[in-house]
């Protein structure tokens, strides 16, 4: 049989769907963390999709969050992921992290916080248990808690090295930027499982 197994799971990493990504930028005012992040949860029952929001500031650049999410459906679809949630999964590919507890510090906090959200359609995702989903009324939903404001790749470099644990020793030991280390450290998770 090619291309599948009996339990429909693909045999290969490369004959499983990947996502659709999208990335909301901007600003947001939070009074109440827990009222916000049931905002986000309840986007994603209504549209079907995968919501993550982050602290922009911890986030170096797209390719950051792509990958953590091309990453996250690979080990659903492999039935190696750590956390059932699949937007959870998402924030620990891009914290770098199997930890939950220690993923979450990527995500967002109460103040006026600057975030970037990704909005995914893990429908075609083996074991991810969800719908196609409405990415356009997603992005539509989660652009309305968020006002236009700082954008990827101006994030806080301090704080990202502390994040990460990134010495300037290992700066100087690649030919890479800390972009580049970070990117690296969320492909080598699935490593270090």
């Amino acid at each position: 049989m090619s291309g599948g197994t009996d339990e429909g799971r693909p045999d290969r990493v490369d004959d499983a769907p990947e996502p659709e990504i999208r990335l909301v930028e901007g600003t947001a005012s939070i009074d109440d963390l827990d009222r916000f992040l049931e905002a986000i949860r309840s986007i994603g029952e209504e549209t079907g999709a995968v919501v993550q929001a982050f602290d922009a500031d911890l986030v170096v650049s797209a390719a950051q969050l792509r990958r953590a999410t091309r990453l996250a459906a690979r080990a659903i679809a492999r039935g190696e992921a750590v956390a059932r949630d699949p937007a959870v999964e998402v924030l620990l590919y891009a914290a770098g992290r199997r930890q939950i507890d220690r993923a979450l510090a990527l995500g967002v906090s109460e103040g006026e916080v600057p975030i970037v959200a990704v909005v995914a359609d893990f429908g075609a995702v083996s074991g991810a248990g969800r719908p196609t989903a409405d990415l356009d009324a997603a992005v539509a939903a989660v652009s309305e808690l968020v006002a236009p404001g700082k954008t990827l790749g101006a994030f806080d470099e301090t704080a990202v090295r502390e994040r990460y644990g990134v010495t300037d020793r290992e700066l100087a030991a690649t030919d890479g930027d800390l972009p580049d280390v970070v990117c690296e450290r969320v492909a080598l998770l699935d490593v270090e499982k």
